[in-house]
């Protein structure tokens, strides 16, 4: 059975989305079977310049959209769940014992030009590349971004 992962975010427009598609990216290249899902504690739309940004990268956000996590099929059955926003980790329900939590705080680039959302999505490609090969090898997932977690980018 596939490891499952959830990226939980607030509104599930932005980061937790760039996340999901990121995670099934590096997962894919290191031939690692893994069902991702993302969801937010409310459900808004995917913004478009996470989409822009994503698909700067060859990935694509189409057919995505913004979802709680009662839209997730076996929401409490997840290896993994990782929070990518202050509000959402404190929202975050309480999994079963199995169920790891990470908690990785990301800037919300919402607000911002191209440059912070390119950055902020490189800094999850960054974090979730480090999340799959963790797993591919049979290591412990980071507890933490590998970096800073902060950006300086207006």
């Amino acid at each position: 059975m596939s490891p499952r992962v959830l990226i939980l975010c607030t509104h599930n427009s932005a980061r937790s989305q760039m996340a999901e598609a990121l995670t099934r990216e590096a997962a894919r290249k290191a031939g690692l079977d893994l069902e991702v899902h993302s969801a937010g504690t409310e459900s808004t739309h995917v913004k478009d310049d996470a989409r822009t940004v994503i698909a700067e990268l060859g990935l694509s956000l189409d057919g995505h959209t913004s979802k709680t996590l009662f839209d997730v099929p076996d929401r409490q059955n997840f290896d993994y769940v990782v929070t990518v926003c202050d509000s959402a980790a404190e929202a975050c329900p309480v999994y079963p014992g199995k169920t790891e939590r990470r908690h990785y705080p990301f800037v919300d680039p919402s607000g911002g030009g191209l440059d912070r959302w390119r950055a902020v999505r490189d800094q999850l490609r960054t974090q979730f590349e480090a999340f799959v090969l963790a797993l591919k090898n049979g290591q412990p997932v980071p507890d933490s971004y590998p970096d800073s977690p902060q950006i300086t980018v207006a």
